[in-house]
């Protein structure tokens, strides 16, 4: 036997003792006051309630063994779950950047995928990408949003090897599918304009286990039947050129419906035609059709929860004591009945307890004092040292105080927070107190401006489409560029959330839209900054996922 709480367990026979001293108490109370009527009345009350101390005390102990979390035993747990193996394989060879559908095959491919990931929220999903050869870019998981990220950074140029090994992405794909459990169904989906420079019957020898695997194989035919060239762009999306050959001869590349028909007939799959306008959603309806098994998992949970057992025998002795006093029961049901709706009404109609009283540190921020207010948010840390709001409250009364060695420390201590909201807020303005430093330090000004950029960042990453983080880091990445730390300073604030401490006044400064004016901004050189941001996020992605692409030999084509 084992106890969830032993201190309860040791407090029982106090608690027991306690409640038989208040009740013993009580009963030689009631025995002086029935001598003071008549020795027969003193009699009768010391016939009744003979017991009741001691049912009382053993009903208080009961109900602390209770508090204390008995277990004992084994208890056999069948969980039952219905779910789904699937693993995403998307075609990056230069064929797929052909745009005879909207915007590019690639484009489509891909946002068909981030669909149906979307969709399939709660299954088990993999992603795959190939090319010239195949590349696991995440094994099955739950996490949906982790396969997004990967989507968003696929591209051609982080493929090791040009062209397209259909076989490669095959035998990949279904080695994933083949390690995960067999209680659940598994699924293949490829994206791909199926134009393979692999042997056809190579494809087909690794397409036909799958039906005896129990893998069904769904293939998403991207792009149109009519030939179209492969355009060359910039990283600015700026159009370059045509893919050619070597021999300088313009490619041209059409989907090969032949390819996708023999490979899903040797898979026994299923092909969704590129004409479909809703790709994402036939691939979920062909999975809605598909009989998911059922996952049966039994464990045996040793130290079975048994505080039932002393409640249930607490409530029969205080049954029984009711029962053996009748008058003292009889009192009781007619004061819960008459009592009982006047102490609702009552409770209803009482007004809202008054809001807690705001601190120094509060007072002192809505007066607009900031280093009063950063010197007693300081002062509160000696007793929520480990309360990251107050680190953060602190740091940013001492950031508005202009007091940046304090705001770095304490940010910087909130920063890393475990709660997202916290953590974003304490990034953002670590970023302004590295901007403020490198206008009144010029000497390490570089240094001040990295770690601007390095905190905003960070924050990008929790909140990724955040306008005045994406601001303020061009402003960063600007500044260390033009070697000029006074222009277009960030306003107290930063176009951001400063971080209202709670129950504190309200943030000083605008948005950073709202400071254009000052700043020398225009909209449109706005606009021209975000989308300079998520090219560059874009790029690192690639980067971190890319490979060193080899030349294909002069016999294999490229694309």
């Amino acid at each position: 036997m084992t106890f969830d709480a032993p201190v309860v367990l040791l407090l029982a026979p106090l608690i027991g003792g306690a409640v038989w001293f208040g009740a013993a108490w009580a009963r030689r109370a009631r025995l002086r006051r029935a001598a003071q009527w008549s020795d027969e009345t003193l009699a009768v009350a010391r016939a009744a309630g003979r017991w009741g101390s001691t049912t009382l005390s053993l009903s208080a102990f009961l109900g602390a063994l209770a508090l204390a979390g008995p277990r004992w035993g084994e208890e056999r747990i069948v969980a039952e779950t219905r779910g789904l193996n699937l693993v995403v394989a998307v075609d990056i060879s230069r064929s797929m950047l052909a745009e005879d559908v909207a915007p590019s095959r690639l484009g489509r491919a891909l946002r068909e995928a981030r669909r149906l990931i979307q969709d399939l929220d709660g299954d088990r999903l993999g992603l795959v990408g190939f090319a010239g050869a195949s590349y696991v870019l995440s094994p099955l998981s739950i996490d949906g949003s982790a396969l997004t990220l990967y989507l968003d950074a696929l591209d051609p140029d982080i493929a090791s090897e040009g062209g397209t090994n259909l076989a490669a992405a095959l035998v990949q794909g279904g080695e994933l599918l083949r390690a995960s459990p067999e209680l659940a169904d598994r699924v293949l989906v490829v994206f791909t304009d199926g134009e393979a420079h692999d042997s056809l019957p190579l494809v087909l020898a690794r397409a036909q286990p799958f039906n005896a695997l129990g893998i069904h194989l769904i293939v998403v035919a991207e792009g149109g039947r009519v030939p179209a060239r492969i355009p060359v762009r910039d990283e600015h999306g700026i159009l370059r050129g045509w893919q050619q050959d070597e021999a300088g001869d313009v490619i041209t590349t059409a989907r090969r419906d032949d390819i996708l028909a023999a490979i899903a007939d040797a898979a026994q799959g299923t092909i969704v035609a590129s004409e479909l306008p809703d790709q994402a959603g036939a691939v979920r309806d062909l999975v809605a059709a598909y009989k998911r098994s059922a996952a049966t998992e039994a464990r045996t949970e040793r130290g079975r929860p048994r505080a039932w057992i002393p409640l249930v025998a607490a409530a029969m002795i205080l049954l029984g004591q009711a029962w053996s006093r009748r008058t003292a029961a009889l009192v009781s049901l007619a004061l819960l009945v008459v009592a009982g709706r006047p102490a609702v009404a009552q409770s209803a109609g009482l007004s809202a307890p008054a809001s807690r009283p705001r601190t120094e540190a509060q007072k002192a921020w809505d007066a607009g004092d900031m280093r009063r207010a950063a010197e007693a948010y300081l002062a509160e840390l000696a007793a929520r040292r480990r309360d990251d709001t107050a680190w953060f409250n602190a740091g940013t009364a001492a950031l508005a105080a202009g007091d940046l060695d304090v705001a770095r420390s304490s940010l910087a201590r909130a920063a890393t927070a475990l709660d997202p909201e916290v953590r974003f807020r304490a990034l953002y303005n670590l970023g302004l107190v590295a901007l403020h430093a490198a206008t009144a330090d010029s000497a390490n000004r570089d240094s001040h401006l990295g770690d601007a950029e390095r905190a905003y960042r960070e924050a990008l990453l929790l909140k990724p489409h955040h306008f005045p983080a994406k601001w303020n880091l061009e402003l960063a990445l600007r500044q260390r560029r033009s070697g000029s730390g006074q222009s277009n300073m960030p306003p107290a604030g930063g176009g951001g959330v400063v971080g209202v401490p709670p129950g504190g006044g309200k943030a000083g400064g605008g948005t950073a839209a709202e400071e254009q004016g000052r700043e020398g901004l225009s909209r449109a050189q706005a606009e021209q900054i975000l989308q300079s941001i998520g090219q560059e996020e874009l790029r690192t992605r690639r980067e971190r996922m890319g490979r060193t692409r080899h030349a294909a030999p002069p016999t294999v084509k490229d694309w």
